[in-house]
């Protein structure tokens, strides 16, 4: 629950005139939770002065828990899942010490889920099936449908069967809830999971039951349950029920500029009205579809950027912590020496020798952070260079089989106004068409890696600008396999111009790693 300026000025209000430590930790803990989305760096610092509060209790576990826990959602938030995991670790250790088995089992279930978003399948599950046993000993069904829906979520790409399997479990628990919203995530996954079987029948019948179970005012719920219908329907060529279930989603999220199911709805929508020979609305779709899809590569490599400044700011955030904790310490020292006159000029030269390692640790710290900040930059840099090679040659192959589709329509066409029409779409599309991605490439990469061209050129001049290209990918220790994906060559192709290059550069000894040498030429 989110409140307004004055109210939160008004909890701060209290905060600072409150002499009740377990008051003020309440008070921290809900100004930053409604401060996370609009000025992150007071929430963080107001959580922090609750974790100082909390540090000065006798009986600190469970304050410092919900502190921990609040620090875990609001990196979580930020999608910062390292740093959060770290803090739903520590509340769980808390729970452990406590032996509070409700509470450590709701810590371990977002565990469950931080392993899961993290692609650790096999920490994922452990956790999810611990927490499944004790909600069993609770007898919980809520808890439990929504444990087996996950669990069956988590085998959906990997083991159809398995998936089913859990599924089946949560309808079997859900039944008797009365959840609508539970109910309608849980058809909507069988349903998807027996459209993957094929068995039609199964997937039409379990899409019917989370249609009718959809909590009226849960926008969220919706939003998944028609983007699912519509890309099952496009699956079946039903393109019009595909259109009709891809803009009821667009629809609900006419509020929200980019997002990946925006995508997905738009996405269905062009397909559908390709398959319909509507090659107006097709295009029109494509070129939205484009518009949200390179918005949402540059939010994504924004919260990339984003990620690796908050993972810095954390990091730094324990150093000041820890220099903070030497400062209040020199100050009992000094306030030890003005009553002990007498050993004045000792405790001073003890304290000038401490400030002195205090210094070299920190210039020390210092020179580290700027050495790791250069090789995150160079990695975010390596990173998009890849990501924008894979980026235009996957839109050009898009491109180049939407051309070659439409010409293939215009020679069926009987109208003049129709291929007419099909040249105009046509003519677009060609503008739109870069014919010289590796080129940008090479200019994006020499202005990454300026050195390394000049000296890989004065070492092997022979070289031909395909061997610089792959020379190049190489450098960025990309497998043959990522080669291959980017080239669009085949993988045996890609091993073979490796060989070859090794002849190049006279490295006729195997034990030499090709990646290893050309790095050493940067």
């Amino acid at each position: 629950m989110s409140y307004s300026q004055e109210v939160i000025d008004q909890m701060i209000d209290s905060l600072n005139i409150t002499n009740l430590p377990s008051e003020k930790i309440d008070l921290c803990i809900r100004i930053a939770n409604n401060l996370n989305n609009t000025d992150f760096e007071r929430a963080i610092t107001y959580l922090e002065l609750a974790e100082k509060e909390a540090k000065g209790l006798k009986q600190p576990n469970h304050e410092l828990a919900s502190i921990y826990y609040a620090f875990a959602n609001i990196y979580y938030d930020k999608d910062v899942f390292d740093v959060t995991l770290e803090y739903y670790q520590k509340a769980y250790n808390l729970y452990a010490e406590e032996h509070n088995e409700e509470a450590l089992a709701k810590a371990e279930n977002n565990l469950a889920i931080i392993y899961a978003r993290l692609n650790n399948e096999e920490k994922a599950l452990e956790h999810f099936k611990s927490v499944y046993d004790f909600q069993t000993k609770q007898n919980n069904p809520l808890r439990l449908s929504q444990i087996l829906n996950n669990i069956g979520t988590l085998f959906l790409e990997k083991n159809i069967d398995s998936s089913l399997n859990y599924y089946n479990k949560a309808y079997a628990i859900s039944q008797n809830l009365g959840d609508s919203a539970v109910n309608a995530h849980i058809y909507t996954n069988l349903g998807r999971a027996y459209s993957i079987k094929k068995d039609s029948v199964q997937a039409y019948t379990f899409f019917k039951l989370a249609q009718k179970n959809i909590p009226k005012n849960n926008t969220k719920a919706k939003s998944f349950v028609y983007q699912i219908l519509s890309e099952y329907f496009l699956d079946k060529k039903q393109n019009d029920s595909a259109i009709f279930y891809a803009q009821k989603t667009l629809d609900l999220e006419q509020d929200i500029p980019y997002s990946f199911t925006k995508q997905h709805a738009i996405s269905t929508l062009y397909k559908a009205h390709l398959n319909q020979g509507n090659y107006k609305k097709a295009t029109t779709y494509f070129e939205s579809f484009n518009t949200i899809r390179d918005s949402l590569n540059i939010e994504e490599k924004a919260v990339n950027v984003e990620r690796l400044k908050l993972e810095q700011e954390y990091r730094t955030r324990e150093k000041i912590q820890k220099l903070e904790t030497e400062k209040r310490n020199i100050t009992y020292i000094l306030i030890g020496l003005s009553l002990v006159a007498g050993i004045l000029i000792l405790f001073i030269l003890l304290i000038k020798y401490r400030n002195k390692i205090t210094q070299n640790k920190l210039e020390q710290e210092l020179l580290e952070s700027k050495q790791q900040e250069l090789k995150q930059t160079l990695e975010a840099k390596n990173k998009a260079l890849i990501g924008k090679a894979m980026t235009e040659m996957h839109r050009t192959d898009i491109v180049n089989g939407i051309l070659k589709d439409l010409k293939q329509i215009k020679l069926k066409a009987v109208k003049r106004e129709t291929q007419q029409a099909i040249d105009f779409i046509l003519k677009r599309l060609q503008l739109d068409l870069n014919t010289d991605i590796w080129k940008e490439f090479e200019v994006s990469f020499e202005s990454v890696h300026k050195d390394f061209y000049v000296n890989l050129s004065d070492k092997h001049p022979d070289l031909t600008p395909k061997d610089r290209r792959l020379c190049a990918l190489l450098y960025l220790d990309l497998t043959s396999k990522e080669i291959s994906q980017i080239t669009g060559q085949s993988f045996k192709s890609v091993e073979n111009a490796r060989t070859r290059l090794r002849k190049k550069l006279d490295l006729t000894n195997e034990k030499i790693n090709l990646s290893t040498y050309l790095n050493s030429l940067s």
